[in-house]
Protein backbone atom coordinates (compact mmCIF):
# COMPACT_ATOMS: atom_id res chain seq x y z
CA UNK A 1 0.00 0.00 0.00
CA UNK A 2 1.50 3.30 -1.15
CA UNK A 3 -1.05 5.46 0.63
CA UNK A 4 -4.01 5.19 3.00
CA UNK A 5 -7.31 6.11 1.33
CA UNK A 6 -10.66 6.72 3.04
CA UNK A 7 -11.74 3.10 2.50
CA UNK A 8 -8.44 1.92 4.05
CA UNK A 9 -8.92 4.22 7.03
CA UNK A 10 -12.29 2.61 7.77
CA UNK A 11 -10.62 -0.82 7.73
CA UNK A 12 -7.75 0.50 9.88
CA UNK A 13 -10.21 1.59 12.56
CA UNK A 14 -11.71 -1.90 12.43
CA UNK A 15 -8.27 -3.42 13.08
CA UNK A 16 -7.64 -0.92 15.90
CA UNK A 17 -10.98 -1.98 17.37
CA UNK A 18 -9.89 -5.64 17.25
CA UNK A 19 -6.48 -4.77 18.71
CA UNK A 20 -7.87 -3.00 21.77
CA UNK A 21 -10.42 -5.76 22.31
CA UNK A 22 -7.50 -8.24 22.32
CA UNK A 23 -5.37 -6.07 24.60
CA UNK A 24 -8.19 -5.02 26.95
CA UNK A 25 -7.17 -7.24 29.87
CA UNK A 26 -3.45 -6.53 29.41
CA UNK A 27 -4.07 -2.77 29.55
CA UNK A 28 -6.35 -3.15 32.58
CA UNK A 29 -3.57 -5.05 34.35
CA UNK A 30 -0.84 -2.62 33.30
CA UNK A 31 -2.88 0.42 34.29
CA UNK A 32 -3.89 -1.23 37.57
CA UNK A 33 -0.30 -1.34 38.82
CA UNK A 34 -0.19 2.44 39.38
CA UNK A 35 -3.48 3.73 37.96
CA UNK A 36 -7.18 3.07 38.24
CA UNK A 37 -7.41 0.01 35.95
CA UNK A 38 -9.82 1.58 33.45
CA UNK A 39 -7.50 2.02 30.46
CA UNK A 40 -8.34 -1.29 28.78
CA UNK A 41 -12.05 -0.60 29.17
CA UNK A 42 -11.68 2.98 27.88
CA UNK A 43 -9.68 2.01 24.79
CA UNK A 44 -11.76 -1.02 23.80
CA UNK A 45 -14.97 0.94 24.24
CA UNK A 46 -13.83 4.08 22.40
CA UNK A 47 -12.29 2.28 19.41
CA UNK A 48 -15.30 -0.02 19.07
CA UNK A 49 -17.57 3.05 18.91
CA UNK A 50 -15.24 4.91 16.55
CA UNK A 51 -14.95 1.94 14.17
CA UNK A 52 -18.72 1.59 14.04
CA UNK A 53 -19.22 5.30 13.39
CA UNK A 54 -16.65 5.67 10.61
CA UNK A 55 -18.03 2.55 8.91
CA UNK A 56 -21.49 4.11 9.02
CA UNK A 57 -20.12 7.35 7.53
CA UNK A 58 -18.58 5.48 4.60
CA UNK A 59 -15.60 6.28 2.42
CA UNK A 60 -17.48 9.03 0.58
CA UNK A 61 -17.10 11.18 3.72
CA UNK A 62 -13.37 11.46 3.03
CA UNK A 63 -10.36 11.11 5.31
CA UNK A 64 -10.66 14.36 7.25
CA UNK A 65 -14.34 13.91 8.10
CA UNK A 66 -13.81 10.27 9.09
CA UNK A 67 -11.07 11.30 11.53
CA UNK A 68 -13.22 14.12 12.89
CA UNK A 69 -16.13 11.72 13.37
CA UNK A 70 -13.87 9.20 15.11
CA UNK A 71 -12.49 11.84 17.47
CA UNK A 72 -15.90 13.23 18.35
CA UNK A 73 -17.26 9.73 18.95
CA UNK A 74 -14.36 8.84 21.24
CA UNK A 75 -14.74 12.05 23.25
CA UNK A 76 -18.40 11.25 23.78
CA UNK A 77 -17.99 7.51 24.44
CA UNK A 78 -14.98 7.54 26.75
CA UNK A 79 -14.64 10.92 28.50
CA UNK A 80 -11.73 9.74 30.67
CA UNK A 81 -8.24 11.27 30.55
CA UNK A 82 -6.91 8.85 27.94
CA UNK A 83 -10.15 8.84 25.98
CA UNK A 84 -10.04 12.64 25.82
CA UNK A 85 -6.37 12.71 24.77
CA UNK A 86 -6.89 10.13 22.03
CA UNK A 87 -10.00 11.93 20.82
CA UNK A 88 -8.08 15.22 20.72
CA UNK A 89 -5.34 13.55 18.69
CA UNK A 90 -7.76 12.37 16.02
CA UNK A 91 -9.60 15.71 15.93
CA UNK A 92 -6.31 17.53 15.34
CA UNK A 93 -5.30 14.96 12.72
CA UNK A 94 -8.57 15.62 10.89
CA UNK A 95 -7.56 19.27 10.48
CA UNK A 96 -4.07 18.32 9.29
CA UNK A 97 -5.52 16.03 6.60
CA UNK A 98 -8.16 18.47 5.30
CA UNK A 99 -8.41 18.11 1.53
CA UNK A 100 -6.22 14.97 1.35
CA UNK A 101 -7.59 12.11 -0.75
CA UNK A 102 -4.87 9.73 0.44
CA UNK A 103 -2.16 9.66 3.11
CA UNK A 104 1.34 8.90 1.85
CA UNK A 105 4.46 9.05 4.02
CA UNK A 106 4.50 12.87 4.28
CA UNK A 107 0.77 13.06 5.02
CA UNK A 108 0.98 10.33 7.66
CA UNK A 109 3.85 12.28 9.26
CA UNK A 110 1.57 15.33 9.29
CA UNK A 111 -1.24 13.24 10.78
CA UNK A 112 0.94 12.11 13.68
CA UNK A 113 2.48 15.56 14.18
CA UNK A 114 -0.99 17.04 14.65
CA UNK A 115 -1.98 14.11 16.88
CA UNK A 116 1.12 14.63 19.06
CA UNK A 117 0.67 18.39 19.31
CA UNK A 118 -2.97 17.99 20.29
CA UNK A 119 -2.10 15.49 23.02
CA UNK A 120 0.76 17.68 24.30
CA UNK A 121 -1.45 20.77 24.54
CA UNK A 122 -4.43 18.98 26.07
CA UNK A 123 -2.43 16.86 28.51
CA UNK A 124 0.04 19.61 29.51
CA UNK A 125 2.83 17.00 29.56
CA UNK A 126 6.40 17.35 28.42
CA UNK A 127 8.94 14.82 27.20
CA UNK A 128 10.27 12.66 30.02
CA UNK A 129 7.08 12.90 32.11
CA UNK A 130 6.33 9.22 31.38
CA UNK A 131 3.21 9.68 29.26
CA UNK A 132 1.81 8.92 25.82
CA UNK A 133 3.86 11.87 24.55
CA UNK A 134 7.10 9.96 25.12
CA UNK A 135 6.11 7.56 22.33
CA UNK A 136 4.28 10.06 20.11
CA UNK A 137 7.28 12.36 19.77
CA UNK A 138 9.67 9.66 18.45
CA UNK A 139 6.88 8.55 16.08
CA UNK A 140 6.75 12.05 14.58
CA UNK A 141 10.53 12.55 14.46
CA UNK A 142 11.04 9.18 12.74
CA UNK A 143 8.20 9.63 10.24
CA UNK A 144 9.38 13.09 9.27
CA UNK A 145 12.92 11.78 8.73
CA UNK A 146 11.55 8.90 6.66
CA UNK A 147 9.44 11.27 4.56
CA UNK A 148 12.47 13.47 3.96
CA UNK A 149 14.48 10.48 2.75
CA UNK A 150 11.73 9.46 0.32
CA UNK A 151 10.84 6.21 2.07
CA UNK A 152 7.70 4.35 1.04
CA UNK A 153 4.83 4.33 3.52
CA UNK A 154 5.45 0.70 4.48
CA UNK A 155 9.18 1.31 5.02
CA UNK A 156 8.53 4.49 6.98
CA UNK A 157 5.97 2.86 9.27
CA UNK A 158 8.17 -0.18 9.88
CA UNK A 159 11.03 2.08 11.01
CA UNK A 160 8.65 4.18 13.08
CA UNK A 161 7.12 1.16 14.80
CA UNK A 162 10.62 0.03 15.81
CA UNK A 163 11.44 3.52 17.14
CA UNK A 164 8.18 3.58 19.10
CA UNK A 165 8.99 0.20 20.66
CA UNK A 166 12.36 1.54 21.85
CA UNK A 167 10.67 4.68 23.17
CA UNK A 168 8.15 2.59 25.08
CA UNK A 169 10.97 0.57 26.64
CA UNK A 170 12.64 3.84 27.68
CA UNK A 171 9.55 4.87 29.70
CA UNK A 172 10.42 2.13 32.20
CA UNK A 173 13.26 4.26 33.58
CA UNK A 174 11.10 7.38 33.89
CA UNK A 175 9.28 8.72 36.95
CA UNK A 176 5.55 9.36 36.41
CA UNK A 177 4.56 13.02 36.70
CA UNK A 178 0.89 12.97 35.74
CA UNK A 179 -2.38 11.35 36.77
CA UNK A 180 -2.80 8.77 39.50
CA UNK A 181 0.55 7.20 38.62
CA UNK A 182 2.30 10.37 39.85
CA UNK A 183 1.17 9.54 43.39
CA UNK A 184 3.22 6.33 43.27
CA UNK A 185 6.42 8.09 42.14
CA UNK A 186 9.26 5.59 42.78
CA UNK A 187 6.96 2.61 42.26
CA UNK A 188 6.56 3.61 38.62
CA UNK A 189 10.26 3.02 37.94
CA UNK A 190 10.65 -0.23 36.01
CA UNK A 191 7.10 -0.15 34.62
CA UNK A 192 6.34 0.83 31.04
CA UNK A 193 3.83 3.64 30.85
CA UNK A 194 0.29 2.51 30.09
CA UNK A 195 -0.53 5.55 27.93
CA UNK A 196 2.69 5.18 25.96
CA UNK A 197 1.75 1.53 25.42
CA UNK A 198 -1.44 2.68 23.70
CA UNK A 199 0.62 4.93 21.41
CA UNK A 200 2.91 2.04 20.51
CA UNK A 201 -0.03 -0.27 19.83
CA UNK A 202 -1.58 2.32 17.48
CA UNK A 203 1.53 2.82 15.34
CA UNK A 204 2.46 -0.89 15.34
CA UNK A 205 -0.98 -1.85 14.08
CA UNK A 206 -0.90 0.89 11.44
CA UNK A 207 2.48 -0.45 10.24
CA UNK A 208 1.16 -4.02 10.16
CA UNK A 209 -1.98 -2.92 8.30
CA UNK A 210 -0.02 -1.11 5.57
CA UNK A 211 2.52 -3.94 5.25
CA UNK A 212 -0.20 -6.56 4.73
CA UNK A 213 -2.29 -4.54 2.29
Amino acid sequence: MDAIKASDLIRLFETWKALFAEQRDFLISLDGKVGDSDLGITMSKSFAAAAETVAAEGEAAGISKLLRTAGATMARTAPSTMGTLTATGFLRASKATEGADALGTAEVAGFWRAFRDGVAERGKAKLGDKTLLDVLDPIVVTLEAQAESGASLAEALAATSAAAEQALEATKSMLAQHGKAAAFQEKTIGLQDAGATVGYFLIRRMAEFVAKA
